[in-house]
Protein backbone atom coordinates (compact mmCIF):
# COMPACT_ATOMS: atom_id res chain seq x y z
CA UNK A 1 0.00 0.00 0.00
CA UNK A 2 1.02 3.43 -1.16
CA UNK A 3 0.12 6.65 -2.20
CA UNK A 4 -0.46 5.79 -6.07
CA UNK A 5 -2.75 3.13 -4.65
CA UNK A 6 -4.98 6.04 -2.42
CA UNK A 7 -5.00 8.29 -6.14
CA UNK A 8 -7.26 8.22 -8.92
CA UNK A 9 -4.39 10.53 -11.31
CA UNK A 10 -1.11 8.94 -10.02
CA UNK A 11 1.58 10.75 -12.20
CA UNK A 12 1.26 14.52 -12.61
CA UNK A 13 -0.42 17.27 -11.02
CA UNK A 14 -3.33 16.04 -8.99
CA UNK A 15 -6.21 17.84 -7.43
CA UNK A 16 -9.32 17.92 -5.56
CA UNK A 17 -10.24 14.41 -3.95
CA UNK A 18 -6.73 13.08 -4.70
CA UNK A 19 -4.84 16.61 -3.00
CA UNK A 20 -6.88 15.36 0.36
CA UNK A 21 -6.49 11.85 0.09
CA UNK A 22 -2.67 12.60 0.23
CA UNK A 23 -3.12 14.45 3.09
CA UNK A 24 -4.80 12.17 5.41
CA UNK A 25 -2.41 9.25 3.73
CA UNK A 26 0.17 11.45 5.25
CA UNK A 27 -0.79 11.90 8.47
CA UNK A 28 -1.85 8.38 8.73
CA UNK A 29 1.22 6.94 7.75
CA UNK A 30 3.25 10.31 9.58
CA UNK A 31 5.34 12.05 6.96
CA UNK A 32 4.80 15.06 5.22
CA UNK A 33 5.31 16.48 1.98
CA UNK A 34 8.21 19.15 0.95
CA UNK A 35 6.68 22.19 -0.70
CA UNK A 36 9.67 22.89 -3.06
CA UNK A 37 9.58 26.90 -4.37
CA UNK A 38 10.18 27.43 -7.86
CA UNK A 39 11.24 30.36 -9.62
CA UNK A 40 12.30 28.73 -13.19
CA UNK A 41 12.53 25.52 -15.46
CA UNK A 42 15.55 25.10 -13.98
CA UNK A 43 14.84 24.96 -10.06
CA UNK A 44 11.61 22.96 -11.27
CA UNK A 45 13.68 20.18 -12.70
CA UNK A 46 15.39 19.51 -9.19
CA UNK A 47 13.41 19.17 -7.36
CA UNK A 48 11.03 16.81 -9.87
CA UNK A 49 14.58 14.31 -9.86
CA UNK A 50 14.91 14.10 -6.56
CA UNK A 51 11.18 13.17 -5.79
CA UNK A 52 10.91 10.48 -8.65
CA UNK A 53 14.76 9.33 -7.66
CA UNK A 54 13.31 9.42 -3.49
CA UNK A 55 9.58 7.35 -5.00
CA UNK A 56 8.13 10.21 -3.63
CA UNK A 57 5.35 12.78 -4.01
CA UNK A 58 6.04 16.42 -4.13
CA UNK A 59 4.64 20.42 -3.75
CA UNK A 60 5.77 22.52 -6.07
CA UNK A 61 5.01 26.12 -5.39
CA UNK A 62 5.33 29.60 -6.95
CA UNK A 63 5.58 32.60 -4.67
CA UNK A 64 4.58 36.34 -5.89
CA UNK A 65 8.05 36.77 -6.52
CA UNK A 66 8.43 33.87 -8.57
CA UNK A 67 5.85 34.05 -10.56
CA UNK A 68 7.54 37.80 -11.51
CA UNK A 69 10.80 36.26 -11.95
CA UNK A 70 9.40 33.37 -14.11
CA UNK A 71 7.79 35.94 -16.47
CA UNK A 72 11.11 37.86 -16.22
CA UNK A 73 12.52 40.30 -14.34
CA UNK A 74 12.48 43.13 -17.36
CA UNK A 75 8.28 42.93 -17.44
CA UNK A 76 6.62 45.28 -15.32
CA UNK A 77 4.56 43.84 -12.66
CA UNK A 78 2.38 46.97 -12.53
CA UNK A 79 -1.02 45.54 -11.52
CA UNK A 80 0.69 42.21 -10.55
CA UNK A 81 0.92 41.59 -14.62
CA UNK A 82 3.78 39.84 -14.55
CA UNK A 83 3.12 37.58 -11.39
CA UNK A 84 0.17 36.17 -12.56
CA UNK A 85 1.24 35.82 -16.06
CA UNK A 86 4.75 34.19 -14.80
CA UNK A 87 2.86 32.12 -12.22
CA UNK A 88 0.21 30.80 -15.01
CA UNK A 89 2.77 30.09 -16.91
CA UNK A 90 4.86 27.97 -14.34
CA UNK A 91 2.11 25.90 -14.04
CA UNK A 92 1.58 25.09 -17.53
CA UNK A 93 5.51 24.32 -17.56
CA UNK A 94 4.84 22.38 -14.50
CA UNK A 95 1.55 20.15 -15.79
CA UNK A 96 3.37 19.54 -19.37
CA UNK A 97 6.73 18.13 -17.48
CA UNK A 98 5.25 16.33 -14.39
CA UNK A 99 3.69 13.36 -15.90
CA UNK A 100 7.19 12.57 -17.62
CA UNK A 101 8.79 12.10 -13.53
CA UNK A 102 6.15 9.31 -12.64
CA UNK A 103 5.53 11.04 -9.44
CA UNK A 104 2.40 12.81 -8.18
CA UNK A 105 2.83 16.50 -7.68
CA UNK A 106 0.53 19.31 -6.04
CA UNK A 107 1.04 22.81 -7.95
CA UNK A 108 0.83 25.22 -5.23
CA UNK A 109 0.85 29.11 -4.52
CA UNK A 110 3.08 30.78 -1.92
CA UNK A 111 2.35 33.52 0.57
CA UNK A 112 -0.30 35.70 -0.91
CA UNK A 113 -0.72 39.20 1.68
CA UNK A 114 -3.36 41.42 1.20
CA UNK A 115 -1.32 44.01 -0.74
CA UNK A 116 -0.82 41.16 -3.28
CA UNK A 117 -4.60 39.98 -3.20
CA UNK A 118 -4.91 41.12 -7.14
CA UNK A 119 -2.09 38.73 -7.89
CA UNK A 120 -4.33 35.70 -6.26
CA UNK A 121 -7.52 36.78 -8.14
CA UNK A 122 -5.85 36.88 -11.43
CA UNK A 123 -4.88 33.34 -10.77
CA UNK A 124 -8.35 31.91 -9.72
CA UNK A 125 -9.38 34.16 -13.15
CA UNK A 126 -7.47 31.40 -15.20
CA UNK A 127 -7.99 28.74 -12.49
CA UNK A 128 -12.17 29.43 -13.14
CA UNK A 129 -11.19 29.48 -17.38
CA UNK A 130 -9.37 26.16 -17.18
CA UNK A 131 -11.68 24.47 -14.95
CA UNK A 132 -14.54 25.50 -17.72
CA UNK A 133 -12.33 23.38 -20.20
CA UNK A 134 -10.77 20.96 -18.40
CA UNK A 135 -13.31 20.38 -15.03
CA UNK A 136 -10.28 21.23 -12.83
CA UNK A 137 -7.99 24.37 -11.52
CA UNK A 138 -5.24 24.85 -13.14
CA UNK A 139 -3.86 25.40 -10.02
CA UNK A 140 -4.09 22.54 -7.26
CA UNK A 141 -4.12 24.94 -4.37
CA UNK A 142 -2.96 28.55 -3.34
CA UNK A 143 -2.22 30.20 -0.20
CA UNK A 144 -3.73 32.75 1.17
CA UNK A 145 -1.69 34.86 4.04
CA UNK A 146 -3.62 37.73 6.05
CA UNK A 147 -1.53 36.73 9.31
CA UNK A 148 -0.48 40.56 9.99
CA UNK A 149 -4.21 41.52 9.36
CA UNK A 150 -6.97 41.07 12.40
CA UNK A 151 -8.37 37.79 13.23
CA UNK A 152 -11.78 39.00 11.78
CA UNK A 153 -10.47 40.28 8.80
CA UNK A 154 -8.23 37.35 7.62
CA UNK A 155 -10.89 34.74 8.75
CA UNK A 156 -13.80 36.39 6.44
CA UNK A 157 -11.48 37.41 3.68
CA UNK A 158 -10.18 33.72 3.73
CA UNK A 159 -14.03 32.10 3.92
CA UNK A 160 -14.70 33.87 0.78
CA UNK A 161 -11.76 33.20 -1.29
CA UNK A 162 -12.36 29.42 -0.34
CA UNK A 163 -16.42 30.28 -1.18
CA UNK A 164 -14.77 30.98 -4.80
CA UNK A 165 -12.55 28.46 -4.75
CA UNK A 166 -14.62 25.55 -2.95
CA UNK A 167 -16.71 24.65 -6.30
CA UNK A 168 -13.38 23.94 -8.40
CA UNK A 169 -12.21 21.30 -5.42
CA UNK A 170 -9.30 23.51 -4.93
CA UNK A 171 -7.20 23.81 -1.73
CA UNK A 172 -6.53 26.93 0.11
CA UNK A 173 -3.62 26.68 2.55
CA UNK A 174 -4.46 30.49 5.07
CA UNK A 175 -1.83 31.47 7.84
CA UNK A 176 -2.67 32.16 11.66
CA UNK A 177 -0.20 33.75 13.54
CA UNK A 178 2.95 35.45 12.34
CA UNK A 179 5.47 33.42 10.98
CA UNK A 180 8.97 35.41 11.55
CA UNK A 181 11.43 37.04 9.36
CA UNK A 182 11.66 37.99 5.69
CA UNK A 183 10.23 36.36 2.82
CA UNK A 184 9.35 37.41 -0.28
CA UNK A 185 9.04 41.48 0.65
CA UNK A 186 6.80 40.24 3.67
CA UNK A 187 9.40 41.52 6.71
CA UNK A 188 8.16 40.03 10.55
CA UNK A 189 11.72 40.18 11.84
CA UNK A 190 10.52 42.76 14.40
CA UNK A 191 7.59 40.97 15.66
CA UNK A 192 6.66 40.45 19.16
CA UNK A 193 7.88 36.90 19.54
CA UNK A 194 4.13 36.26 21.21
CA UNK A 195 2.82 36.74 18.03
CA UNK A 196 4.34 33.65 16.72
CA UNK A 197 2.17 31.13 18.82
CA UNK A 198 -0.92 30.56 17.42
CA UNK A 199 -4.11 29.69 20.04
CA UNK A 200 -5.72 26.87 20.26
CA UNK A 201 -9.16 29.10 20.45
CA UNK A 202 -7.78 30.53 16.82
CA UNK A 203 -7.64 27.03 15.18
CA UNK A 204 -11.07 26.21 16.03
CA UNK A 205 -12.61 29.66 14.96
CA UNK A 206 -10.63 28.83 11.65
CA UNK A 207 -11.59 25.10 11.75
CA UNK A 208 -15.63 26.38 12.15
CA UNK A 209 -15.15 29.06 9.96
CA UNK A 210 -13.84 26.99 7.05
CA UNK A 211 -15.45 23.27 7.19
CA UNK A 212 -19.09 24.17 6.27
CA UNK A 213 -17.55 25.65 2.96
CA UNK A 214 -15.08 23.48 1.89
CA UNK A 215 -13.31 20.68 3.97
CA UNK A 216 -10.13 21.42 1.04
CA UNK A 217 -8.01 23.58 3.32
CA UNK A 218 -5.23 23.83 5.57
CA UNK A 219 -3.56 26.08 8.40
CA UNK A 220 -0.22 27.53 8.70
CA UNK A 221 -0.25 28.00 12.64
CA UNK A 222 2.27 29.75 14.58
CA UNK A 223 4.68 27.49 16.76
CA UNK A 224 7.58 30.18 16.86
CA UNK A 225 8.83 29.82 13.21
CA UNK A 226 10.65 31.89 11.38
CA UNK A 227 11.66 32.49 7.76
CA UNK A 228 14.96 32.34 6.50
CA UNK A 229 18.17 31.18 8.50
CA UNK A 230 19.25 31.34 12.13
CA UNK A 231 21.45 29.95 14.85
CA UNK A 232 20.62 27.13 17.07
CA UNK A 233 19.02 28.75 20.33
CA UNK A 234 18.28 31.51 18.19
CA UNK A 235 14.42 30.34 17.69
CA UNK A 236 12.07 28.24 20.09
CA UNK A 237 9.97 26.40 18.29
CA UNK A 238 7.50 24.58 20.29
CA UNK A 239 5.66 22.16 17.79
CA UNK A 240 3.71 20.40 20.58
CA UNK A 241 1.31 22.84 20.23
CA UNK A 242 -0.10 21.51 17.31
CA UNK A 243 -0.96 18.71 19.54
CA UNK A 244 -2.90 20.62 22.06
CA UNK A 245 -4.58 22.48 18.63
CA UNK A 246 -5.55 19.14 17.34
CA UNK A 247 -6.77 17.81 20.34
CA UNK A 248 -8.84 20.88 21.24
CA UNK A 249 -10.42 20.49 17.74
CA UNK A 250 -11.15 17.16 18.11
CA UNK A 251 -12.78 17.61 21.79
CA UNK A 252 -14.81 20.52 20.57
CA UNK A 253 -16.26 18.27 17.27
CA UNK A 254 -16.08 15.14 19.07
CA UNK A 255 -14.18 14.14 16.37
CA UNK A 256 -13.14 10.25 15.32
CA UNK A 257 -9.82 11.29 14.17
CA UNK A 258 -6.55 12.18 16.29
CA UNK A 259 -5.42 14.59 13.43
CA UNK A 260 -8.78 16.50 11.94
CA UNK A 261 -6.80 19.79 11.02
CA UNK A 262 -4.20 19.89 8.16
CA UNK A 263 -1.50 21.86 9.25
CA UNK A 264 2.13 23.53 7.58
CA UNK A 265 5.50 23.86 8.85
CA UNK A 266 6.62 27.78 7.65
CA UNK A 267 10.10 29.20 8.40
CA UNK A 268 11.51 25.01 8.29
CA UNK A 269 15.42 26.28 7.27
CA UNK A 270 17.56 25.21 9.84
CA UNK A 271 15.29 23.58 12.35
CA UNK A 272 16.50 20.25 14.21
CA UNK A 273 15.31 16.96 12.29
CA UNK A 274 13.52 16.29 15.87
CA UNK A 275 11.52 19.43 15.59
CA UNK A 276 10.96 18.31 12.16
CA UNK A 277 9.50 14.82 13.08
CA UNK A 278 7.38 16.19 16.34
CA UNK A 279 5.36 18.24 13.97
CA UNK A 280 4.63 15.94 11.13
CA UNK A 281 4.04 13.38 14.23
CA UNK A 282 1.08 16.44 15.04
CA UNK A 283 -0.58 16.63 11.36
CA UNK A 284 1.51 18.76 9.84
CA UNK A 285 1.52 17.33 5.93
CA UNK A 286 3.59 20.20 4.28
CA UNK A 287 6.95 21.63 5.08
CA UNK A 288 7.67 24.16 3.38
CA UNK A 289 11.40 24.91 2.04
CA UNK A 290 13.29 27.47 0.47
CA UNK A 291 15.60 29.04 2.07
CA UNK A 292 18.39 26.44 1.98
CA UNK A 293 17.71 25.30 -1.54
CA UNK A 294 18.29 28.72 -2.49
CA UNK A 295 21.78 28.33 -0.64
CA UNK A 296 22.22 24.79 -2.50
CA UNK A 297 21.59 25.64 -5.98
CA UNK A 298 23.92 28.65 -5.23
CA UNK A 299 26.60 26.02 -4.33
CA UNK A 300 26.75 24.11 -7.28
CA UNK A 301 27.46 26.86 -9.43
CA UNK A 302 29.74 28.26 -7.08
CA UNK A 303 31.57 25.70 -7.23
CA UNK A 304 31.86 24.85 -10.94
CA UNK A 305 32.91 28.43 -11.78
CA UNK A 306 35.50 28.27 -8.84
CA UNK A 307 36.86 25.08 -10.04
CA UNK A 308 36.64 25.79 -13.74
CA UNK A 309 37.62 29.37 -13.46
CA UNK A 310 40.84 29.29 -16.04
CA UNK A 311 38.15 27.37 -18.57
CA UNK A 312 35.75 30.46 -18.03
CA UNK A 313 37.72 33.77 -18.75
CA UNK A 314 37.55 33.76 -22.40
CA UNK A 315 35.81 31.97 -25.47
CA UNK A 316 38.86 30.55 -26.71
CA UNK A 317 42.26 29.59 -25.20
CA UNK A 318 42.52 27.64 -21.53
CA UNK A 319 45.34 25.61 -19.47
CA UNK A 320 45.62 23.17 -22.41
CA UNK A 321 46.19 25.32 -25.10
CA UNK A 322 45.85 29.16 -26.42
CA UNK A 323 43.52 27.87 -29.21
CA UNK A 324 41.37 25.47 -27.21
CA UNK A 325 37.71 26.73 -26.98
CA UNK A 326 36.03 26.53 -23.72
CA UNK A 327 32.03 26.18 -25.26
CA UNK A 328 31.57 23.31 -23.32
CA UNK A 329 32.64 24.57 -20.02
CA UNK A 330 30.36 28.07 -20.23
CA UNK A 331 27.51 26.54 -22.38
CA UNK A 332 24.64 27.99 -19.26
CA UNK A 333 23.05 24.07 -19.88
CA UNK A 334 26.60 22.43 -18.35
CA UNK A 335 26.98 25.24 -14.89
CA UNK A 336 23.27 26.01 -14.68
CA UNK A 337 22.51 22.03 -14.60
CA UNK A 338 25.30 21.36 -11.29
CA UNK A 339 22.91 24.11 -9.61
CA UNK A 340 20.42 22.05 -10.27
CA UNK A 341 22.51 18.74 -9.27
CA UNK A 342 23.06 19.97 -5.53
CA UNK A 343 19.51 21.69 -5.16
CA UNK A 344 17.95 17.77 -6.08
CA UNK A 345 20.58 16.71 -3.46
CA UNK A 346 19.01 19.11 -0.59
CA UNK A 347 15.33 18.33 -1.61
CA UNK A 348 15.87 14.68 -1.52
CA UNK A 349 17.53 15.30 2.16
CA UNK A 350 14.08 16.71 2.60
CA UNK A 351 12.28 14.17 1.72
CA UNK A 352 14.44 11.71 3.90
CA UNK A 353 13.65 13.42 7.00
CA UNK A 354 10.10 14.08 6.58
CA UNK A 355 9.66 10.33 6.30
CA UNK A 356 8.41 11.21 2.56
CA UNK A 357 11.07 8.77 0.62
CA UNK A 358 9.54 5.39 -0.68
CA UNK A 359 5.81 6.78 0.05
CA UNK A 360 4.80 6.20 -3.52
Amino acid sequence: MGVTDILSRKTGVIVGDDVYNLFKYAQEKVFAIPAINVTSSSTAVAALEAARDKKSPIILQISNGGGAYFAGKGVSNEGQKAAIAGAIAGAHYIRSVAPAYGIPVVLHTDHCAKKLLPWLDGMLDEDEAYFKLHGEPLFSSHMIDLSEESVEYNLTTTAKYLKRAAPMKQFLEMEIGITGGEEDGVNNEDVDNNSLYTQPEDIYQIYQTLLPISPFFSIAAGFGNVHGVYKPGNVKLHPELLSKHQQFVKAKESSKTDKPVFFVFHGGSGSSKKEYKDAISYGVVKVNLDTDLQYAYLTGIRDYVLNKKDYLLKQVGNPDGEDKPNKKYFDPRVWVREGEKTMSARVAEGLDDFNTSGQL
